[in-house]
């Protein structure tokens, strides 16, 4: 049993000490490590209290692995709470950085809050004791040597960032845990290797996603089938620890939810890029994790074997933007999702059950517009068309462009070879230039916008307001200009000169219609009054510039020149 003690008031010559040693260690301790070890820590504590028949040692509290920048530490908690019910009146620490190195924390622990609670402080090899010499407590050398401690693990801080941004630029990865479907290589810690069991799940993430299968729907698929999810297939089959510390059965729950597969369909990892500087802390001192902007994202390409490839990557990411998110009772989206507008104004087409028939429930639906169902039906017209007609006159439309463009196929491909497809580089960098036009243009507002705020012509919430709308519309684009970077780059390498072409001649034997299908082809369906179709499908300017092409140069024929783009 402990022994108790009665604490009257520091000038008690007779008073028991009753001593807890503190003690922790960092990474940002560097080359002091082994001085500063855990083991070492507490020996010289030990060493001391047996030294001085003053003290009753009444307990050890560790935080191992914690920065000193922050108080929030588990046993560091501890001792406070047992220092608040008086189960010791000392604490003893091996010198001052241990306690801390954020120098205005440690300075009002020293000074005013342990003094409040009646608590002798040591700090052994700064020659600190508050009963013993109250003098080295209020020294002028206390607060500098507490501003030095705070100065080294800036530095350090500084440092092992410029380190790590480095590794980061070069492709190195430095992050803890890698993403599902990866593991650090064996023979290189900042590299990745695939992890054949995850990278199959992976797979199927984005081939039920391209067939159409919302969130939901994939996420029951994978709960069925009884795959662990990204956080159980990392503690159970690889034996890893997640979070930092390795969790109870009871802790852990290894659903697949739609959160961790949006993660999964949106991370270019998969290509065989490494992403890396999404987030930071805030500072050194304040340990919360905040989210980078894109363009402060560092991508370095090609650095790892890629699971998914870019063009399906990049399919899933138009799926994406464009779908909405409504699915259907089996949980998947509908052919059409993201894709059919009202023709007149513009707006989405909206799904309008068809009711029962005989207390079942109808095998169609009706599409009508949003406008007049959501809002007023004096503001448009509903525009009403059954899927089943949809989805005839749609499948009819798409076998018609394929017939066009492979009866064209022959002749294109021969101006691939002659020209290297020069229409399609020209509209990408026309493309290319409206959009940095556009940038410069939201950069621009952006920078007025703060000027109104600093005039007062505008208040702090509007400021932020509008700065938050024009940094979103600015990292859209900066996408949409990356993408077409991307494209052009293949162009350059005279890569998939003809890629165009064959999205549609794949499909020469279509039969029926899919998502993926719509998808690929299909820019919008817009639905006039009267159940009559417009289609536009992706690639018309590429198909139109092939065809100007085609009449300029005599030394090619072109075949069925009647005919036009539907």
């Amino acid at each position: 049993m402990k022994k108790r003690y009665r604490y009257t008031s520091g000038e008690d010559e007779n008073k028991n000490w009753t001593a807890a040693l503190y003690v922790r260690l960092s990474v940002e301790d560097g080359d002091k490590g082994e001085s500063n070890s855990v083991i070492n820590q507490k020996q010289l504590l030990s060493d001391y209290i047996s030294e001085n028949n003053d003290f009753n040692f009444y307990d050890y509290y560790v935080d191992d692995g914690y920065s000193g920048t922050d108080f929030d530490r588990p046993a560091f908690k501890r001792l406070l709470d047992d220092m608040k019910n008086k189960k010791f009146n000392t604490i003893i620490v091996k010198d001052l950085s241990r306690l801390g190195r954020n120098y205005i924390e440690v300075g009002n622990y020293i000074e005013q809050i342990f003094p409040l609670f009646n608590i002798r402080f040591i700090a052994i090899n700064d020659n600190i004791d508050s009963y013993g010499d109250p003098t080295s407590v209020n020294n002028v050398i206390v607060p500098f040597k507490n501003l030095i401690n705070d100065e080294y693990c800036r530095d350090i801080s500084n440092k092992i960032r410029s380190v790590l941004t480095m590794k980061k630029r070069r492709g190195e990865y430095v992050a803890a845990f890698t993403p599902y479907g990866y593991i650090k290589d064996p023979k290189d810690n900042h590299h990745l290797i695939i992890d054949e069991e995850a990278a199959r799940v992976v797979k199927m993430i984005y081939r039920w996603s391209l067939e159409g299968c919302g969130r939901k729907k994939i996420a029951k698929k994978l709960n069925d089938m009884g795959i662990l999810n990204p956080m159980g297939h990392k503690q159970l089959e690889l034996n890893k620890k997640v979070g930092g510390r390795r969790k109870s059965n009871e802790e852990l729950s290894y659903a697949w939810d739609m959160t961790v597969l949006q993660r999964i369909l949106e991370d270019q990892t998969y290509c065989g890029d490494t992403i890396q500087n999404r987030g930071k802390l805030i500072s050194y001192k304040v340990h919360k994790y905040v989210k980078n902007p894109r363009n402060d994202w560092i991508i370095v390409k090609n650095t790892h074997e890629p699971i998914i490839d870019r063009d399906t990557w990049k399919k899933v990411q138009e799926a994406i933007n464009y779908r909405d998110t409504r699915v259907c009772k089996t949980g998947y989206l509908t052919y059409f999702a993201g894709h059919i507008k009202c023709a007149d104004c513009g707006r989405a087409m909206i799904k309008n059950p068809s009711g029962y028939y005989k207390g079942k429930p109808r095998p169609y639906y009706y599409y009508v517009c949003s406008t007049y169902k959501q809002k007023s039906i004096d503001l448009c017209t509903s525009h009403n068309i059954r899927n089943t007609v949809l989805e005839e006159g749609v499948l009819e439309a798409i076998k018609l462009q394929v017939k066009l463009i492979v009866d064209f196929e022959k002749t294109l491909t021969e101006i691939k070879n002659i020209n290297n497809i020069d229409y399609r580089i020209e509209t990408m960098k026309d493309r290319l230039k409206i959009l940095e036009q556009k940038v410069e243009k939201q950069k621009n507002l952006k920078k007025m916008v703060y000027e109104d705020w600093k005039l007062g012509n505008i208040s702090e919430d509007e400021y932020k307001e509008y700065s938050i709308s024009y940094t979103d519309s600015i990292e859209k684009m900066q996408e949409n200009i990356q993408h077409i970077e991307e494209e052009l780059e293949k162009f350059n390498k005279n890569d998939n000169n003809s890629i165009w072409i064959d999205k549609f001649t794949k499909y020469r034997n279509i039969t029926q219609l899919s998502k993926e299908v719509v998808d690929e082809l299909i820019e919008d369906i817009y639905v006039h009054e009267g159940k009559e179709i417009t289609i536009k499908f992706k690639y018309e300017d590429e198909y139109q510039k092939a065809i100007e092409y085609i009449k300029r140069n005599e030394s090619l024929t072109l075949l069925n020149n009647n005919e036009k783009i539907v």
